[in-house]
């Protein structure tokens, strides 16, 4: 953009603004409030919309027998922002919507009188007003509302964007999310849509008899997974803490502590990069059932998505993308081994064989473990034709500190994880509650780690209330922005994510 252009368009803003204001004198001049206040009794648009059964054809007597009839519908009560203005002579058509739908007003200068008809010459798009009027159709046939009574509830000061082009840059609309969810199609919807699968998620568990609970968000150890954590400080006990990577540890202590069906839903913060399918501060669900194990979290996480779609109203053959998800269960299961073996093309067990074909893919080998190769080649070329759901079960052990052997094969871990389309949706466990094995591992993990790359130093609090007892349990973890995303069609997990992670405005070069 040119110097000139960009000074001809902060003068256009000024101009669009300053017309604004000169309205929002002239409502407080018509001894109106622009700022509104409360307004009772209103009802949501959608269910508005759904009166239109109430609307009935009625003669207007018998001595005008012959004169045709006329609809008379329900008194109805809305409010809502003003999206699109139409003027006609004495009449404006205006649409308002709020967060259940639209519907149009039809404002004439003879039904509303001269006061209200006065506001209306004060409206623009963005503002929020209420109306009073009759349900019924236009003469094209359009379901709306008859107002004889206006009412302003707040002014917008700013231009929405332009009707046409609307928000079209990505970042603007993540920054500017109001705006987003005000002016761009289906974002609105998607959100409420993520409210509803979080809450069928809270009713699954709860029919199931588990228990919610809330852990702390700073930690003094950054356990529970192999992540880099971000760190603050605090000042009167001078110690430095961190926000938490992971919700386990605490959860299993609870399970230690007699809570036998337990789970988290809450918000995890990982100081790691920034990708379609990552954001550095995400939505996690932990589950932990005593008695259990991982196949006992397969059974429940089936269950889980399965209601979570319905709750959305959705079939359980859903679109992503041009992609078609059949979530119909059971889900398919699989082995690590033989998922390994079917897209990597290689036997998992031929550890030369598999660092050869780690080298031909460029992937560091030089000082790793075998099960860490194996790992980084699962990762690099097997998740992504993991088109699923499939569940892909029995982990090599040695990658798996806080999980539980399977009996016979100390080298095999009962661990499954959840795919589709290549995201890996949940991770589930039969937990590891052994505390002098779990010391042992802990400790392994932890040789010549830098500090900044996973756990400060070991949990012993957590070793401790291990040598308490813990129940045998299973365990699971769901990501939740990422089950959102393909429950809702959505391709990034910054369009799931209402307020995800920017750079600063000026960074980002912005005014």
């Amino acid at each position: 953009m040119t110097e000139r252009h960009s000074e001809r368009a902060a003068a256009g803003a000024a101009g669009l603004e300053a017309a604004r204001r000169e309205k929002l004198r002239k409502i407080i001049q018509l001894g109106i409030d622009p700022w509104g206040g409360r307004f009772d009794g209103h009802e949501p648009i959608g269910r508005i919309r759904r009166r239109e059964s109430q609307i009935r054809m009625e003669h207007p007597g018998d001595c005008h027998v012959s004169a045709p009839p006329q609809e008379h519908g329900p008194r109805v009560r809305a409010a809502g922002r003003i999206m699109l203005q139409r003027r006609a002579g004495k009449l404006i058509f205006i649409d308002i919507r709020d967060w259940t739908g639209k519907i149009q007003l039809l404002v004439g200068k003879g039904q509303v009188g001269p006061d209200n008809w006065a506001l209306a010459q004060c409206f623009d798009l963005g503002d929020i007003i209420g109306v009073d009027g009759e349900l019924k159709h236009t003469r094209t046939g359009e379901l709306s509302i008859f107002a004889d009574q206006l009412h302003f509830l707040t002014k917008s000061i700013e231009t929405p964007p332009a009707k046409h082009k609307g928000l079209t840059d990505i970042e603007l609309r993540q920054r500017m999310r109001y705006l987003d969810l005000i002016y761009t199609d289906g974002v609105l919807e998607r959100f409420l849509r993520r409210t509803k699968i979080i809450q069928s998620i809270r009713n699954t568990l709860a029919a199931e008899g588990y228990v919610e609970v809330e852990g702390p968000t700073l930690h003094a150890v950054a356990g529970g997974a192999a992540a880099r954590p971000f760190v603050t400080h605090h000042n009167a006990l001078d110690i430095d803490l961190y926000l938490r990577i992971a919700l386990e540890l605490h959860l299993k202590r609870l399970l230690v502590g007699g809570m036998e069906r337990v789970y988290e839903l809450g918000r995890v913060y990982r100081n790691e990069g920034i990708s379609p399918r990552h954001n550095p501060e995400f939505t996690m669900l932990e589950v932990y059932q005593a008695y259990g194990d991982y196949l006992t979290m397969m059974e429940l996480t089936e269950k889980l998505v399965v209601e979570a779609i319905r709750a959305t109203g959705q079939d359980l053959k859903l679109s992503w993308g041009d992609q078609q998800l059949d979530f119909t269960p059971p889900f398919h299961r699989t082995t690590y081994d033989e998922a390994f073996c079917q897209h990597a093309g290689v036997d998992p067990h031929d550890t030369a064989a598999v660092r050869r074909v780690a080298e031909e893919h460029e992937l560091p080998t030089s000082g790793k473990h075998p099960d860490v190769v194996k790992s980084e080649v699962f990762e690099a070329l097997v998740e992504d034709k993991l088109t699923g759901p499939v569940f892909v079960m029995d982990y090599p052990a040695s990658i798996c500190p806080l999980t539980k052997r399977k009996s016979g094969r100390p080298e095999v871990a009962e661990r499954f994880e959840l795919f589709v389309q290549g995201m890996e949706i949940a991770n589930a466990y039969t937990e590891l509650n052994d505390p002098d094995l779990q010391e042992e591992l802990f400790t392994r993990q932890l040789e010549g780690l830098p500090e900044e790359e996973s756990m400060a130093r070991m949990d012993r609090d957590f070793l401790r209330a291990l040598r308490h007892g813990m129940p045998p349990a299973g365990g699971l973890g769901i990501g939740i922005d990422r089950l959102v995303m393909l429950l809702t069609g959505a391709q990034t997990i910054r369009d799931v994510i209402l307020f995800p992670l920017l750079r600063p405005e000026a960074e980002a070069g912005e005014c």
